[in-house]
C-alpha cells in the first residue's frame, strides 16, 4: 500500500434490505478483515442499517467473541439488523446526509460499507456523491446481497445460490411427496422474484435428478393463462401427475400481477407486497380440470434456510466483504464488489468492481434465449450457469442437534 493511498479512520458496516442465509457471512468478511487492519482504527456495526447510522445506533464489533463472529458464516438473516429506508437524491433534500456525516465526523468514520440488494446499492451511491460534494474523504463501498440475483455486472449475487439450492432440493423432495399416492395430483410452487425469474429458474436444477418441475414461468416473458392451462392439462394427461414452478411477479400482457393477493402495502422504495399466487393458480386448475391441487408458497424459508445454503455460496459471500475491505485501504471508493466466472473449464470465480453508479437501481434479468420458445420451461444454458454456484461440502455448527447460530453481545457505542 502506498502513502498516498492511507486513511486512518474507522469503519461502518451496515446491511440493508431482505436477509438471506449467506449476508451474515459477507458481513463477517468486513468485519474481521477491518479489525485486522492497522488502518482502520475502530469498526462499527450500524443497528438496521442505514437508520442506525441517523439514530447514532453503532455497535462495536471489537467488542464480540472473535470464536462468535465466526459463526457468521452459518447464520441466516441479518445480525446487525436490517431496514428498507429509502434516502432521498442528496442534491434535492440533504437533510439525512447532514445528519450522516455529523455521525461520520463524531466516529472519524472513514471507511463505509453497506451490504444489501439493488436499494442498497443505491443508498450507497447517494452516500458516496454527497461526501464528496462537501468534501469529507471517506471510502464507500457495497457489498452485494440479493437472493433475486438482479445486479448489474456481477454474474451472480451472494445470497442466489444457497435459495436456489434450497429451491431446488424443495422442489425434489416435493416431486416424490407428490407421486405417492395412484391419484393423480397438480402441485403448484411458489418462488420469490418480482421481475426477475432466477430464483424459479433454479427449480430446473431438480430436473437434473430426475425429480424437476414439468413447467417452469418466469416473469421476463407475459403470463397467458389459457396457454397455463392447457400446458397443465397436457402434461397432466401425459403423467397423471404436474409440478409447476411460478415466479410470485409473472404478470399479464398489460402488466397486471396475475397474483390477486397483491396487497395495498408496500416497502419503503415502493415495491408492492406479492403473495398467494399458488392458492390462486389451484383455484384455476382445479375448476378447469377438476383434479386434485395443491399449492405451496416456499416464502421466506428461501431466503433463511441456513441449513441448505451452498458451501461455494459461504465462501463467495465472505470474499466479497473481504474483498471491498482490502479494495477501499488500497484507495478505492465509489464501487460494488462483484463476480466475473469461467465455466469452461470447472469453475472460477473472480472478484472484480463495479461502479455503483452503474449498478443502482438496474435490474438483470433471466437472459430470454435462456428460456425455452413456449415460455413455459429454462434451457440448458440455465443449467450450465447455475449448478456449479450450489456445490460445495456443507458443515453446519451444531449444538444439541440443532443449528448453532451466533449470539452477538451488541455493545454500543
Amino acid at each position: 500500500m502506498t502513502n498516498e493511498n492511507i486513511l486512518i479512520g474507522s469503519a461502518i458496516i451496515g446491511q440493508s434490505g431482505g436477509p438471506s442465509s449467506v449476508i451474515n457471512a459477507s458481513a463477517y468478511g468486513v468485519i474481521k478483515t477491518a479489525l485486522e487492519s492497522e488502518y482502520i482504527t475502530n469498526v462499527y456495526g450500524a443497528n438496521h442499517g442505514i437508520k442506525g447510522v441517523l439514530d447514532d445506533r453503532l455497535m462495536d464489533m471489537s467488542k464480540e467473541d472473535p470464536a462468535e463472529l465466526e459463526l457468521l458464516l452459518h447464520t441466516p438473516s441479518s445480525a446487525l439488523g436490517s431496514c428498507r429506508y429509502k434516502i432521498a437524491e442528496p442534491e434535492k433534500d440533504d437533510t439525512d446526509f447532514k445528519r450522516i456525516l455529523e455521525i461520520f465526523k463524531k466516529y472519524n468514520v472513514r471507511y463505509f460499507f453497506y451490504n444489501g440488494g439493488n436499494d442498497s446499492m443505491d443508498t450507497c451511491n447517494k452516500i458516496n456523491r454527497y461526501l464528496k460534494s462537501v468534501g469529507y474523504e471517506c471510502r464507500v463501498f457495497g457489498v452485494p446481497k440479493t437472493i433475486d440475483n438482479d445486479l448489474f455486472g456481477t454474474d451472480h449475487c451472494p445470497g442466489f445460490a444457497s435459495a436456489a439450492k434450497y429451491i431446488a432440493t424443495s422442489v425434489m423432495e416435493v416431486s416424490r411427496d407428490s407421486q405417492v399416492y395412484n391419484t393423480g395430483m397438480v402441485t403448484i410452487i411458489e418462488c420469490m422474484g418480482r421481475h426477475a425469474g432466477w430464483l424459479t429458474a433454479a427449480a430446473a436444477l431438480a430436473g437434473e435428478k430426475g425429480d424437476g418441475p414439468d413447467l417452469i414461468y418466469l416473469p421476463e416473458v407475459d403470463f397467458v393463462m389459457e396457454d397455463f392451462v392447457r400446458d397443465v392439462k397436457r402434461v397432466y394427461n401425459e403423467k397423471h401427475n404436474c409440478i409447476v414452478a411460478v415466479s410470485e411477479g409473472v404478470h399479464y400482457a398489460d402488466g397486471r400481477f396475475v397474483s390477486e393477493a397483491k396487497t395495498s402495502g408496500t416497502d419503503g422504495f415502493g415495491h408492492a407486497q406479492l403473495g398467494g399466487l399458488a392458492a390462486r393458480l389451484a383455484a384455476v386448475v382445479k375448476e378447469e380440470l377438476g383434479v386434485k391441487v395443491r399449492g405451496i408458497e416456499l416464502s421466506l424459508l428461501q431466503r433463511c434456510a441456513a441449513h441448505c445454503a451452498s458451501a461455494t455460496d459461504i465462501e463467495e459471500s465472505f470474499n466479497s466483504g473481504k474483498t471491498a475491505v482490502e479494495s477501499a485501504l488500497a484507495g478505492e471508493s465509489g464501487k460494488m464488489v462483484g463476480f466475473r466466472c469461467d465455466r469452461t473449464d470447472g469453475y472460477r470465480c473472480e472478484y472484480v468492481l463495479f461502479d455503483l453508479e452503474k449498478v443502482a437501481n438496474f435490474e438483470q434479468k433471466v437472459p430470454l434465449e435462456w428460456i425455452t420458445e413456449d415460455h413455459a420451461h429454462v434451457t440448458d444454458d440455465f443449467i450450465r450457469y447455475c449448478a456449479p454456484l450450489i456445490r460445495g461440502d456443507l458443515v453446519v455448527p451444531m449444538e444439541d442437534g440443532l443449528p448453532r447460530f451466533a449470539k452477538l453481545k451488541k455493545v454500543f457505542a
